[in-house]
């Protein structure tokens, strides 16, 4: 086969590992969503009931632990009498978590959305069905023996769990696989808080790590169908109906920024503090398995302090956005709340971080709140969401959530200045947050910046060398052969080309070697040694990220650019055009220059190199 047919059967014929071409457009979303979104319909249920589950085993058991009943109505930790047992009862529970960890798994020890997280980074989003046992039955002992934890973690777990389970039983991409976790984190959290804005947001923000109809549609379905059977299972409207009359001055937006840096000051000492308290865990001489009991028995204490800071505390929540409650002991809840929560969850404990995180931050917000016009109760909703925001560094999610959980609102707007400013002082403060930190000390490093791939953004026919190099498909192989072996043609492949540029192949210092070995006739061409080799070509229109994949999928460092209708070759990229283009797209980040005024500009090594490969 010779001359332009072998061309065309080359450019007619792919590569055999080349990755399908797509067809270009703004998403890449295809029909595969609808089997993502009909797998989202169970798991959402899943996900509703299993927090259903987990709020009347955590029920179950402090109504077991405190009043010596079976039942799974709410008890209120203030109503506990002060006795040895409260210092003794969550030791214990601390011990029996410690024991399930040590001979269960490892997994159930902290609050859950870390373990997520992983799972989605490094493993494949596979998680085994001894986690969604132990972890939401860990918690219930954890939280109802007086842990100073929320729900909301481990259903976050739990809810990822069978998300992920019932995607292991089909033929899924880990990709898919993540989907349908968030799925079913998304889904508990709406059932327990009936917010699934702010669950989605949440996915997005935090745990998806990308924004895609693919992922984000199924997501939003899941919480739909959950917060569909939430009057079933919980109750219907907000979780704690409130509507607040803040009437601010012109300046008020400020003042709502303050309260926001304020909370994110707290978030960051919260931060700082639990994992110097974690280090001072791991010096301990005694296995981990017996911090948990450690950390419960200061749980005890504090409780026999201020017995309102134990356990989930949303009464305490409810107190503080009403206002029903007084100043010295919203102190006192906001000091002994902070101080076992620190030590609990440090010690590697089971029970979520968020209802703690609500109560931390509405306490500082209703206790500034005396101080600024209008009730302390919306003070303190500024101060839950700051703190939510800040700490999870997740804004959006933190103004939505207390909008949701309220049904108020006409707060919004303060909402949104609130976490705002708390996002910006967590991110300035600290390089990671609360989450990710537990996952970066395990030597896991997650970015949660996310951008437009410029890989995806950028067409071969920009960054492409169009005066290539190239062979004749007529040089005999004996010439080929003394080609390369000339010191100063220091390159390793050539493209071969007819006369009339159509791409017949490509041609190596490796191949003239076999040529050699393999004894071939000195005068036969380069077009009858090439010819019926099959190597990887892209289009001009072909974004870069295709020509990035065809190196990979062919181990080569170079990819021709050729005609889609001639075959005829009219550009190369190497891989240091793909540096190149990094490089680009870093310096819209770091080069800085005027362009009114007195420009200066751009040092000769920073700009966009072009010309010859």
């Amino acid at each position: 086969m010779h001359g332009s047919a072998a061309a065309n059967n080359r450019d007619a014929r792919p590569f055999k590992n080349m990755p399908p071409k797509k067809t270009l457009g703004d998403f890449t979303t295809d029909r595969r969503v609808l089997v993502l979104i009909a797998m989202a319909l169970v798991v959402g249920t899943g996900g509703a009931f299993a927090a259903w589950l987990l709020i009347k085993l955590i029920a179950l058991v402090t109504n077991l632990v405190w009043l010596g009943r079976i039942s799974t109505a709410f008890v209120a930790m203030g109503d506990v009498p002060r006795t040895p047992w409260m210092a003794l009862a969550p030791c214990l529970g601390g011990l029996a978590v410690g024991l399930m960890a040590r001979f269960g798994s490892e997994k159930i020890r902290g609050h859950g959305i870390p373990e997520a997280i992983e799972a989605i980074l490094i493993g494949g989003s596979r998680m085994s069905p001894k986690v969604a046992i132990l972890k939401p039955l860990s918690s219930a002992i954890s939280i109802g023996t007086g842990g100073p934890f929320g729900a909301e973690g481990p259903i976050i777990m739990t809810g990822g769990a069978i998300g992920s389970l019932f995607a292991q039983f089909f033929h899924l991409s880990a990709a898919e696989r993540k989907t349908l976790l968030v799925a079913g984190a998304a889904a508990g959290m709406t059932a327990i808080f009936g917010t699934p804005i702010a669950a989605v947001l949440l996915a997005v923000e935090l745990l998806l790590f990308e924004w895609k109809p693919r992922s984000f549609i199924p997501v939003a379905v899941s919480a739909g169908v959950s917060i569909s059977w939430r009057p079933m299972l919980f109750q219907a409207g907000p979780l704690f109906p409130t509507s607040f009359q803040l009437t601010l001055p012109w300046y008020g937006l400020l003042i709502c920024a303050g309260v926001g840096v304020a909370a994110g000051l707290q978030s960051g000492l919260l931060t700082a503090l639990l994992y110097k308290l974690e280090d001072a865990f791991e010096r301990l001489p005694i296995h981990w398995m017996w911090w948990p009991a450690l950390g419960g028995l200061v749980v005890g204490i504090g409780g026999l302090i201020e017995p309102r800071a134990l356990g989930v505390g949303y009464d305490v929540i409810g107190d503080l956005l009403s206002g029903h409650i007084l100043a010295q002991a919203v102190a006192a809840i906001l000091l002994v709340k902070a101080g076992i929560w620190l030590v609990a969850l440090s010690s590697g404990t089971s029970g979520g971080v968020l209802a703690p995180l609500l109560i931390l931050g509405g306490a500082l917000g209703w206790l500034i709140g005396l101080l600024l016009p209008g009730e302390p109760g919306a003070w303190a909703l500024l101060g839950m969401a700051a703190m939510m925001g800040g700490t999870m560094r997740a804004p959006l999610t933190g103004a939505l959530f207390a909008l949701e959980l309220t049904g108020d609102v006409h707060m919004l707007t303060p909402l949104l200045a609130a976490t705002v400013a708390a996002y910006a002082v967590t991110v300035l403060l600290l390089p990671r947050s609360i989450l990710t930190e537990k996952i970066a000390r395990r030597g896991q490093h997650v970015t949660r910046e996310y951008g437009i791939d410029p890989f995806e953004l950028t067409r071969a026919s920009d960054i492409m060398v169009r005066a290539v190099d190239t062979l004749p498909a007529d040089m005999a192989l004996d010439q080929a052969a003394a080609f390369f072996g000339a010191s100063e043609n220091g390159r390793q492949c050539y493209p071969v080309v007819e006369p009339n540029g159509r791409l017949v192949g490509a041609a190596s210092r490796a191949d003239a070697l076999r040529w050699q070995a393999e004894g071939r006739h000195p005068a036969a061409t380069l077009n009858d040694a090439v010819s019926d080799a099959s190597i990887p070509v892209a289009h001009p229109d072909d974004v870069v990220g295709r020509v990035a994949d065809l190196m990979i999928a062919a181990n080569v460092g170079r990819v021709p650019i050729v005609d889609p209708e001639s075959g005829v070759l009219v550009g190369l990229i190497a891989r240091k055009d793909l540096l190149r283009l990094r490089s680009a797209s870093s310096s819209l980040e770091h080069d800085r220059r005027a362009y009114f005024g007195r420009a200066t500009p751009l040092p000769l090594e920073r700009r966009q190199p072009t010309g010859p490969n």
